[in-house]
């Protein structure tokens, strides 16, 4: 297995961000990937694959709306308890405040993210889940390299220069969008 150090994320895309409440804010990000929506579908839904490249793991089966499940936290163990509000096979997935959709494209499946989160954390935000879509497009084209994700991500220099590159696509200081001081 080859290691995220090897890699270099590309810069800052596809992304944006919108303020729907004050207290939470929209963060979403889109990537082509080279694969069927049916496989990206597998790697949003299998808990071994979600623990292969997302910030969590999952306790539950998120392929059916109405289903509890439990999501774990990397690097802070902290557990969100979440129904799972929509599960359409290789087209869309929301639970708790995270939704996916998967659109067919000629390269393979654009997957759009839509995360709902706290203004303070929107560029660690965007750069995390960029990190994580790397890594899941790494174990979709069968070379994976490990989940990198919480403190292990904060002390790679690429996630730090990704925090820095969404703060000026999104127009904020970064200083001020590091309410845990400054990554190691």
């Amino acid at each position: 297995m080859s290691h995220f150090a090897d890699t270099t994320p590309r810069p800052a895309h596809g992304a944006r961000m919108e303020k729907p409440e004050a207290e939470k804010w929209r963060l979403i990000l889109t990537r082509d990937l080279r694969h069927g929506p049916e496989k990206v579908w597998q790697a949003l839904t299998d808990p071994d694959q979600i623990r292969e490249w997302a910030p969590f793991e999952v306790k539950g089966d998120l392929t059916r709306a109405g289903n509890q499940v439990e999501l774990t936290w990397v690097g802070t163990g902290h557990v969100t308890k979440a129904t799972v509000t929509r599960a359409e096979p290789a087209r869309a997935l929301e639970f708790h405040d995270i939704r996916w959709e998967l659109e067919a494209n000629a390269l393979g499946t654009r997957l759009t993210l839509w995360h709902d989160i706290g203004p303070r954390y929107i560029c660690w935000g965007a750069a995390g889940w960029h990190i994580c879509f790397d890594i899941l497009n790494h174990l979709l084209g069968g070379r994976p390299i490990g989940r990198i994700a919480g403190a292990d991500a904060m002390r790679h220099a690429e996630w730090q220069r990704l925090c820095a590159e969404y703060a000026t696509l999104f127009s904020l200081e970064p200083e001020k969008n590091q309410s845990f001081g400054k990554p190691r």
